[in-house]
């Protein structure tokens, strides 16, 4: 569709990253809604484009800094990182 739609020929550079999702019945992503996580698609790119199972990304501090040239994470954001994962995991092991 996009070809037809252009003046000119166009391809694409990669088609070896794909794009994750897991389901919102799993068992984990189930957990983090109950510790008042929200769902969303993240706006940054990350190795769980190589995976080939369900997956998620959950890492502490805001996004939208991360993968960044000036990215930065406080350490409060760290601290508070560690007690989700801490409580998440005790949700589902």
């Amino acid at each position: 569709m996009i070809q037809k739609a252009l003046p000119c020929n166009v391809k694409a550079r990669s088609l070896h990253l794909k794009s994750s999702s897991i389901s919102i019945d799993h068992p984990i992503v189930k957990a983090g809604e109950k510790l008042g996580r929200k769902t969303y698609g993240s706006p940054t790119l990350s190795d769980q484009a190589s995976l080939s199972c369900p997956s998620l990304k959950l890492g502490p501090g805001d996004s939208t800094r991360s993968h960044s040239s000036d990215e930065f994470i406080y350490v409060k954001e760290i601290e508070e990182g560690i007690s989700i994962y801490i409580n998440l995991l005790k949700q589902i092991i």
